[in-house]
């Protein structure tokens, strides 16, 4: 039987784990592209600005962490958030980011 000490620690490193998706520049920017609908793989690359197969790496990484999902049509392969909470997250570190900036411009203007 594991310990709640166990449970917390292993609920903290998915936790991390989770939110290492949202450590990189270009993985945010497709959860973005994504909060506006569903795209193929061919919007997404030209869209991020990535080699096709960094794109499809990191999309790699998002489905393992359950924030993407995939859906093959045809020859193309489709991806939209798996859950509309994602969008909800970033714009809420949107606004803290947003926060802080304003905080730190009162700061250098004194």
């Amino acid at each position: 039987m594991a310990s709640k000490s166990g449970r917390t620690d292993a609920l903290l490193r998915r936790k991390a784990d989770l939110l290492k998706a949202f450590a990189q520049p270009t993985r945010l920017r497709i959860l973005e592209l994504l909060a506006e609908g569903e795209r193929c793989v061919c919007e997404i690359q030209p869209a991020v600005e990535g080699e096709q197969s960094n794109v499809s790496k990191h999309l790699a990484f998002l489905r393992a962490r359950g924030l993407v999902v995939a859906e093959r049509q045809g020859m193309r392969v489709f991806y939209r958030l798996a859950d509309p909470r994602i969008l909800a997250l970033l714009r809420e570190a949107d606004t803290l980011l947003l926060r802080t900036l304003k905080a730190d411009a009162e700061l250098v203007s004194g």
